[in-house]
Parts: C-alpha cells; sequence; structure tokens
C-alpha cells in the first residue's frame, strides 16, 4: 500500500490549491516545496480577482461568466484577503471609443451570476475625487467593480487550511528522483535528510519548473509549454482615492495601477517571453520604463524609474499548442493499467485557480473514489464572515486590543481575519507583543508565522507573510534575521511537520549574511 493517494510538487497556488481540494476529499496527501510556498509567480501576480475585461474584448465570453463567478466564491470564502474596489477607466480620445467601453462595461456586469458589488457608472471625474491624480483634459471615466487580493497570503493560507485537515506540507524538500510503475516512488530530500515516499499518483504543479521537473526527475515527456514572463513596479503613492486605475495604453494593453501596502502603488503587468532560469527573473530595464511612461499618460504626478522601490517579477508556464497558439493554463492527466496517473498542472490567473484545482482533482475520481467537491462553500483560514462585514472586523480588532492604530488593525485583520487572537492572544499593550522590528511587525507575530505558516527565512516574512519589507530598515531587517535564527533552533518555534530532519536555523544565518 503506498504511502499517499496523492503526491505533489510545487508549492505556489496550484500546487496547495490542489493540496486543499484533495484532501478535503478524503485522499491522503503529500506537497513537497523546494523553496517558500508561493515564493515564485505566485508572489508576482497581477492581484486582481476579476473577470478579465480583456477577455471580454476578445470575446471569451464564457471564460468572464466563469471568472466572475469565482470572484465571488471568494468574497465568501476568503473575505479577509479578497477586497472589492472600484476600477476606474479613464476616457482617451486615441483609444477606444466611449460607447465600446459603455457596451462592454454593461454586458460585464451582467455577466456576473450574483449582483454582489455596485454596477459600472460614468464619471465626471472633473468633479470626482478619483480626477484629482489624473491629467487634464480627461474628463470622463468608468468606473466598475472588481476585487483585488494578497497573492501570496492566499498561497499560505490555502496551504494552512490543506494542513489542517490532513496534508502533509513539506517546504525546504526537494524531490530529486520520482519512478513510475504502479505507483510512485519519490526521493526527497528534506533538511538534508533523504527519504522515499510512495504515492497511487503524483503531481507536477512546479510552475516555470514544470519542463526541467518532467524531464530530469519524473524522466518524462515535458508538457509543450513556454515559459512567460510577468512583471510589475512599485512606486511611492500617486493617489489618495481607494481605488484601482485601469489605462489603455497606446499599444492596446491595460495597465493597472492600484494601492499597495498604504504607502505605496502597484503599477503592471508588462508580460513577454522569459529564457533563463526561473529562479532569477529580474525585470528589464525597457519593462521599468515602459510602465514609467504608461502611467505618466494619465497622472499628473510624473515618475521615472529612479522613484521605483521595488520591481516585481515571476515566470510561469503556458501551453503552446499544435500551430503556435498559446493558451494559459495547462491540465492534463496521463495513466494506464500499468502506469500510476501524472496530472501535470501550470499557468493560470489567481482568480479561477481554485476551480482549476478542482477540475483536475476530478479528473483522479476514476482511479479511486473521494467525496465530492467542496472548496466553494468552506472559507479559508479567518474567512469566516460576511464579505462586507469587514470594517465591523476591524472595529472589533481595535476594541479588542485598543493598542493598535487604524492602520495596524487593517493589516492584521487583512491578514489573519478572525484568527488574529492567535497571533496576539491576550495582549493589553504593545509590550507583551515583545520586540518590535519596525513600527508594525513584532516578535509575537513572527513566531506564529514560524510556528505556524512555515516561516523560515527573513524574505517569508518581510515579502510574502507581510510586505513590511518596503518600509523596515536595513538594521531592523538585520535584527529580524538574527531572532529568527535563534528560534529556530528552538523546536517549539516550527511547525510540527517540520522537525523533522536539520533545523533551518544555519540557513537563516546564511541569509542574513549573504549565504
Amino acid at each position: 500500500m503506498a504511502d499517499y493517494d496523492l503526491a505533489i510538487i510545487g508549492g505556489g497556488l496550484n500546487g496547495v490549491s490542489l493540496a486543499r481540494d484533495a484532501v478535503g476529499r478524503g485522499l491522503r496527501v503529500i506537497l513537497v516545496e523546494q523553496g517558500d510556498l508561493g515564493s515564485a509567480a505566485s508572489s508576482a501576480s497581477s492581484r486582481l480577482v476579476h473577470g478579465d475585461l480583456a477577455s471580454l474584448e476578445r470575446r471569451r465570453v464564457l471564460r468572464v461568466r466563469a471568472a466572475l463567478a469565482e470572484r465571488d466564491v471568494w468574497l465568501r470564502i476568503a473575505p479577509h484577503l479578497v477586497r472589492p474596489i472600484r476600477f476606474a477607466i479613464p476616457a482617451h480620445a486615441e483609444e477606444r471609443p466611449t460607447w465600446q467601453l459603455r457596451t462592454g462595461l454593461w454586458l460585464y456586469d451582467r455577466l456576473a451570476a450574483r449582483k454582489r458589488l455596485p454596477a459600472a457608472t460614468t464619471l465626471d471625474v472633473t468633479h470626482h475625487p478619483i480626477g484629482d491624480a489624473l491629467k487634464r483634459p480627461i474628463g470622463t471615466a468608468f468606473a466598475y467593480s472588481d476585487c483585488v487580493v494578497d497573492d501570496s497570503r492566499l498561497v499560505v493560507l490555502t496551504a494552512l487550511d490543506a494542513a489542517e485537515r490532513g496534508a502533509a506540507i513539506r517546504t525546504g524538500a526537494r524531490c530529486v528522483r520520482a519512478d513510475r510503475d504502479r505507483i510512485w516512488r519519490l526521493a526527497i530530500i528534506h533538511r538534508g535528510h533523504r527519504r522515499i515516499v510512495t504515492s497511487r499518483a503524483l503531481a507536477n504543479a512546479t510552475g516555470a519548473w514544470s519542463v526541467s521537473t518532467a524531464e530530469t526527475v519524473l524522466r518524462q515527456p515535458p508538457p509543450r509549454v513556454v515559459a512567460r514572463q510577468i512583471s510589475q513596479i512599485v512606486v511611492p503613492r500617486l493617489f489618495d482615492v481607494d481605488a484601482v486605475y485601469v489605462f489603455q495604453n497606446h499599444d492596446g494593453r491595460l495597465i493597472f495601477a492600484q494601492p499597495y501596502e498604504r504607502d505605496f502603488t502597484l503599477i503592471g503587468t508588462v508580460a513577454h517571453e522569459f529564457k533563463g532560469d526561473p529562479a532569477v527573473v529580474a525585470m528589464p530595464a525597457p519593462d521599468v520604463a515602459y510602465l514609467c511612461r504608461a502611467a505618466n499618460r494619465y497622472f499628473r504626478s510624473d515618475i521615472q524609474p529612479v522613484d521605483v522601490v521595488r520591481t516585481v517579477s515571476g515566470a510561469n508556464m503556458m501551453l503552446r499548442a499544435a500551430g503556435g497558439e498559446r493558451l494559459e493554463t495547462v491540465v492534463s492527466l496521463e495513466a494506464s493499467r500499468t502506469q500510476a496517473p501524472l496530472l501535470t498542472m501550470c499557468g493560470g490567473d489567481v482568480t479561477t485557480a481554485r476551480r482549476r484545482a478542482e477540475q483536475a482533482i476530478n479528473r483522479l475520481a476514476t482511479f479511486y473514489p473521494m467525496s465530492p467537491r467542496w472548496t466553494a462553500g468552506a472559507p479559508l483560514p479567518g474567512g469566516d464572515f460576511d464579505w462586507n462585514r469587514f470594517d465591523d472586523l476591524v472595529d472589533d480588532v481595535r476594541a479588542r486590543w485598543r493598542f493598535l492604530s487604524e492602520a495596524e488593525a487593517r493589516r492584521l485583520a487583512g491578514a489573519y481575519g478572525t484568527r488574529l487572537a492567535d497571533v496576539l492572544g491576550d495582549a493589553s499593550s504593545r509590550a507583551e507583543l515583545g520586540r518590535a522590528f519596525g513600527s508594525q511587525l513584532t516578535e509575537a507575530e513572527v513566531r506564529y508565522l514560524m510556528t505556524k505558516e512555515w516561516a523560515r527565512f527573513p524574505d517569508d516574512v518581510l515579502w510574502r507573510r507581510t510586505k513590511l519589507g518596503l518600509t523596515l530598515g536595513a538594521a531592523e531587517q538585520e535584527a529580524l534575521a538574527a531572532f529568527m535564527a535563534a528560534a529556530a533552533r528552538d523546536q517549539s518555534t516550527m511547525p510540527p511537520h517540520e522537525v523533522d530532519g536539520d533545523s533551518p536555523a544555519r540557513a537563516v544565518e546564511l541569509q542574513a549574511i549573504g549565504g
């Protein structure tokens, strides 16, 4: 008998979504990730949960309808991570005519299965706050509703839900060989220790590593895919309104500028083919300049590449079909009477990740019985409240922990939802949370992230579980690295499923000094 029913290689959004779906249907699941959860393309998405207006323009109506239905699902199961927000498209005389935009948004609203969010409207931005940041003579904009999401936390909380339901989540674990017969036999190096596990089925969810994993680890024909890089820039805050600007660029692309961690603006995306090591994806200077120029067509505040405080890039795979056609998602299943199933899944967007995993696991139902699909109705950890009650949750947080500022309460409620008490406990003062690393990050939060959410290195905390790396200085980051290295030596600060093998303390020390 095999150790597991499904082994998953890759801890991005696709991988953890597969793990959550499968374990909730009664399968025994193990997921191995060589780095941190969501450390590649899953933390470099556009951060949008939407129907994709551009797809509507390409007449992909069914796709838009399905994505809008998933938008409603995410609002229901992750209301702390997925936030409704108004999007504004300034009308530009050199781009799409106003009748086309108005008609498209009218159809967009009607494709939504449930009318949860406000409908599209036309704005006179000369007398509306949305227009304050825009150049003249722009006088009209079209506003509609969609959502933004904290993509990297979505990955972590999906994995946390899977783990709490019984999945084994192994970070810092690399599958070096997988032999296929009637079952899979995997050789895994975890914390310096080699172990063998067996599984009835295997999923390759390694994203940009899909081809190399198939060739070198699985020794199977690789999927016919091409790597694509997406990139964005982070600049100081350019506008005060809580809205996402959608700019029509001269080449037909739609460029998004959205609020980012209160004091910043995220602008993107640029996408093109990628060749190179997916572990090192850097944003080319021409792409930075391109996004600056696109924003400068509309914003009054001029931004230049020197103003960019951070670039965000990731690479993923998309299908290369016969004739060179490219599609976004690969979901394939290979199996026979003599060989165990191999599921390959890569590409796709944040919005449809849950549904994509559900459909993929459905394909395994012919090999062994499982419970019905379930993920659309079960909230992620901390998401057990109504999507339109987030402000009430923030008020409750401030009433219970009175020493928190409004900004702190919003950040923490948005990260942990109704589980914030697991982080802050019964603290009645800031001092009871332990030492502080900067103005918001505390020892209590870091310990929680190490104990419950697989954080091992400073970057795991600063750029994925939070985005506080934007505001912490070098000395504060060094203090955090030293604290995490010391805490990692104490096995009690590690997740129960991570205590086997070598302690990550030495690895934390190496990262702190650039090793």
